[in-house]
This record gives C-alpha cells, sequence and structure tokens, in this order.
C-alpha cells in the first residue's frame, strides 16, 4: 500500500508547539495515530492536516473531519472531536463504552495520566477517515 500523501499548514505544529510539554507528548500520539490510520486505510490516499477552530484538524475526500485538542480550562484532558451531526461518536460509545469516555456527541476525551487504548482508537480513527463511505453500515463498519 501506498504512502498517504499528508498535506500539512505549519500553523498546526506552531499550536502544538504552545501545549504544555505533558498535553503536547499526548497530542503528537494523537496525530501519529491518525497517520498510521490514514497509512493502512483503504481509499485514504490524501490526509489534510490543518487549523479548525485554531486546533489540529485531519481531513480526507471521504471522511468526517477530526480535531485534536486541548483547553486550558481542563489542563489535565485532551480529546479528540468529531463532527457531532455524524454517527461517530453514538457509534464509538456503542462499541467501546468501555474503552474510552466522551464528551456528548462530539468527542473521545482522554484523561493526561491514562494510557491511550491505541488499537480501538484506531478503529475510530479509520471510521472517520472513510466516514462517507461506511456511514450506512449499523456500526460503521467496527
Amino acid at each position: 500500500m501506498e504512502m498517504v500523501s499528508i498535506l500539512s499548514s505549519s500553523e498546526v505544529q506552531t499550536i502544538i508547539e504552545s501545549y504544555p510539554a505533558a498535553i503536547r507528548e499526548r497530542i503528537l500520539i494523537l496525530r501519529q495515530l491518525t497517520v498510521e490510520t490514514a497509512n493502512v486505510t483503504e481509499g485514504v490516499t490524501e490526509l489534510e492536516e490543518t487549523l479548525k477552530w485554531g486546533e489540529p484538524s485531519y481531513m480526507t475526500k471521504k471522511g468526517s473531519t477530526l480535531r485534536i485538542a486541548w483547553k486550558p480550562k481542563m489542563p489535565d484532558y485532551y480529546g479528540m472531536y468529531f463532527q457531532c451531526s455524524s454517527r461517530l461518536v453514538s457509534t464509538f460509545k456503542r462499541v467501546y463504552s468501555d474503552a474510552f469516555s466522551f464528551e456528548g456527541n462530539r468527542a473521545i476525551i482522554f484523561n493526561l495520566y491514562d494510557p491511550i487504548p491505541e488499537e480501538e482508537l484506531k478503529v475510530c480513527i479509520r471510521a472517520a477517515l472513510i466516514y462517507h463511505t461506511v456511514k450506512h453500515l449499523p456500526t460503521l463498519g467496527i
């Protein structure tokens, strides 16, 4: 399988570098998991990394935008945000209620001090990256 072409904005790196060191390390893990997942997801040839609402965001042609964010008002938490109008988070809640904490229908929230359930998260990232090709499936192909 060919490596995905990543279209990146230098602004993303600037934002990530502005985060506290411990959060930055975790945000970079989420970014790496997103890139790794894109690289092994059939049909994904391009991953656009840009800023949306001042946060690192990732988009593909057949996917739903996902964002990675940290908010100073909740210093020990960070999250991966999905379009709240999609079925992504509601599906993740059904399939992975034991693995993740959620914020409404918009995010998977992580505690800075807890391990990241990487394999489960990669499945969620994959669903977002190809959302428009799996949204008709009962559990989005998960």
